[in-house]
């Protein structure tokens, strides 16, 4: 398993914008490039962080998608973009709990 970690400080009033663009660039990219999914959080300190996940990181190089306006939602959103986190699976302990229906 490999995952990634972005995170970005928004326009303030924008954050309903970015969402809506993260989740179609998600969609996206999950649909047409094999990832795992993503995870968007909003941090105590303000910045919005997404951790996806992959198969592997020569899955997530291989990856393109069409998604512009997702992107264009995201980029007009975002103040300051951080480097990303690449990160490698040494341990999974991580359940989800479970749903109500």
């Amino acid at each position: 398993m490999f995952a990634v970690v972005y995170r970005w400080r928004l326009r303030p009033g924008s954050e309903e914008r970015f969402r809506d663009g993260w989740e179609r660039v998600t969609r996206a990219i999950s649909a047409g490039c094999g990832s795992h999914g993503s995870r968007l959080h909003r941090a105590d300190d303000g910045t919005w962080v997404a951790y996806a996940r992959w198969p592997d990181a020569a899955t997530r190089e291989r990856c393109t998608f069409d998604e512009p306006e997702g992107e264009r939602l995201m980029a007009e959103s975002v103040v300051e973009r951080f480097p990303e986190l690449t990160l490698e699976l040494v341990s999974h302990l991580l359940a989800e709990p479970p749903t109500t229906g």
